[in-house]
């Protein structure tokens, strides 16, 4: 970064005084707390089985979004827009995440309705490109700022974030350390601490709010830190540029099939596509001054080679719909590629028309970078929200393939509109259940009572289990979905485990006790039936090595023994000791 570019957009920063800058300050650290604790609010929100995130999701979903990232830009306007403007746009920020997230969970059909994975990447891109459209306007007082002051303000925002997080991250990694030392001298307070979300959200919150603010006050360092990081970064750009070049050349030689049997061939090059283009801005910068021309050489040869890229991409997004239809994840990708297009055409034409002019080195690409994220902001927009939902428009390029006869109905993806095109998806799969043509209707009929698959998530399962006696039921709650870290997870297959049901400490109300074939969990509930394993126990250690704990408790040749609470079981294969708590799955061993 030169002291031109630099110098340009200090022009527009606002004096402050030593008071506004302790508001300044304060402001931010109340951000960073009220966030914490909406998060640990939340995060309340989902426990139990009817928890509020479960009855409404369609508030549930859009809190989650506001929360995680409208506090971004709260914390990085104080101070660098006018009062007016930073409410309107918090205001708008907060509506338009708040629509995205609602809109993907009521597009959804299901009991179970959550925020993807998609609306929260694609939403926090959107925001970024937003407020780096909106800050530099405002601090220019014009609708549009010159290309310097946003290349400063996105890259410098960036950086700021990057260096946020790891002081976030630093902060708890000291959290530990300390933790552990007041351990190795018997005292626990501090881990015990750390594991309550109250502390740990607001915590969090705040130690990113004060590195935004340390960061903000250190500007010039912070110019330093994106200085290093674009020189490097802009010659990484002379080696993808010859990569990419490489693998154009040999294409003539190799033929594509190679590239389409991946099934992932568009994602490939648009992520190509992606990377050479910030690592052209990172060596164009802000324009104002020129870098190597062997930089300079890279620069051009790579924004001539993005329009073959988007090429192959387009090319291989049109195969594959041409044959099988729009997808959601197609209808994605080809906004990309409009995107990305749009980026290759003016990047292309900046290398080539400035090659003998005056003009300063491919200055058409700052023309093309402000279309390019007014486009991206609107294609995300659409994309999000009822105007261009990708399941509405897939389902409807489906079904109609289907009606036409391009699709046989034999061959028709039933389970398509049942299970991933949400409810738009379920209704289009219900009318051609009435069908006057018997061969779409009765698949549309035999699909739509199908039953959603269990997901194979570490985030729940649903756990099986075997009575210990023939007609005994499930104690109430026991089979209910569960994580990762409950022993009864690992019941997922028919026969693992093997449940008892008995009143083990005489306090009128059963216990369960779940056998694998080398541990008995006990479990112990609450009135809601919230189940909690309270211990296990092993099998002895000079028991035969085919015994099976899960036998002992089918065989039900169980006695209690004189002891405290939870008492000792004894078999006929032995006594069974009790380990309090839970305790680490190889104990055993």
């Amino acid at each position: 970064m030169t002291e031109t570019a630099d110098a340009a957009p200090s022009s527009l920063d606002m004096p402050e005084s030593a008071s506004d800058r302790r508001d300044i300050i304060l402001a931010r650290l109340a951000i960073g707390l009220v966030q914490g604790l909406a998060l640990y609010g939340l995060m309340r929100a989902t426990e139990g089985e009817a928890s509020w995130s479960r009855l409404n999701p369609d508030l549930f979903a859009p809190a989650v979004l506001v929360a995680l990232f409208l506090p971004a830009v709260l914390l990085s306007g104080v101070g660098k827009l006018r009062l007016p403007v930073y409410l309107a746009w918090s205001g708008v920020a907060a509506a338009l995440l708040a629509l995205l997230a609602w809109h993907d969970v009521a597009r959804q059909a299901g009991v179970t309705r959550e925020a993807t994975f998609p609306v929260f990447v694609f939403g926090a891109a959107a925001l970024f490109i937003a407020h780096h459209l909106v800050v530099p306007a405002d601090r220019a007082r014009h609708l549009i700022a010159s290309f310097p002051a946003y290349f400063d303000a996105a890259w410098m925002s960036g950086v700021q974030m990057v260096l946020s997080l790891a002081f976030a991250g630093a902060f708890w990694l000291l959290l530990f350390l300390g933790a552990e030392l007041f351990r190795v001298i018997g005292l626990t307070f501090l881990s015990e601490l750390m594991r309550q979300g109250w502390f740990a959200l607001p915590a969090t919150g705040l130690a990113f709010a004060a590195a935004v603010e340390l960061t903000d006050v250190r500007d010039g360092l912070i110019r330093g830190v994106r200085t290093v990081a674009l020189t490097l970064l802009s010659w990484l750009l002379l080696v993808l540029t010859v990569l990419v070049a490489a693998f154009l050349a040999a294409l003539p030689f190799t033929g594509l099939e190679g590239l389409w049997s991946t099934g992932r061939a568009t994602s490939l090059v648009l992520a190509a596509a992606a990377v050479l283009i910030v690592l052209i801005n990172a060596a164009y910068q802000d324009g104002q001054t020129a870098p190597p021309r062997l930089l300079q050489l890279a620069a051009r040869i790579a924004a001539l080679l993005l329009t073959p890229l988007l090429a192959i991409a387009a090319w291989g997004l049109w195969l594959r719909t041409s044959q099988y239809g729009l997808t959601p994840d197609r209808i994605i990708a080809l906004a990309c590629v409009i995107v990305g297009t749009t980026h290759a055409m003016g990047y292309g034409y900046a290398a080539v028309s400035t090659l003998r002019s005056e003009t300063r080195w491919m200055q058409p690409l700052e023309r093309t970078n402000l279309a390019g994220a007014v486009l991206a902001l609107i294609t995300i927009l659409a994309l999000f929200t009822p105007v261009a939902d990708p399941a509405r428009l897939a389902v409807a390029d489906q079904v109609g393939r289907l009606e036409s006869g391009r699709t046989a109905p034999d061959r028709f993806d039933y389970a398509f509109l049942r299970f991933d095109s949400g409810r738009v998806g379920m209704a289009a799969l219900q009318r051609l259940a009435r069908s006057s043509d018997p061969r779409i209707a009765e698949p549309a009929t035999a699909a739509v009572a199908l039953a959603a698959p269990v997901p194979p998530s570490p985030a729940g399962a649903t756990p099986r289990f075997e009575p210990a006696t023939a007609g005994a039921s499930i104690p109430d709650g026991l089979a209910q979905p569960v994580l990762a870290d409950d022993p009864r997870y690992g019941c997922q297959d028919a026969g693992a485990c093997v449940v008892l049901g008995r009143d083990l400490d005489g306090d009128g109300r059963d216990e369960a006790l779940i056998a694998t074939a080398d541990i008995i969990y006990l479990m112990t509930r609450s009135d809601a039936a919230d189940w909690r394993q309270a211990g296990m126990l092993f099998k002895p250690c000079n028991a035969a090595p085919d015994l099976d704990l899960r036998d002992t408790l089918r065989r039900g040749e169980l006695a209690l023994d004189t002891a405290p609470r939870w008492p000792t079981l004894r078999s006929a294969d032995g006594s069974l000791p009790f380990t309090p708590g839970p305790c680490p799955t190889g104990a055993n061993d």
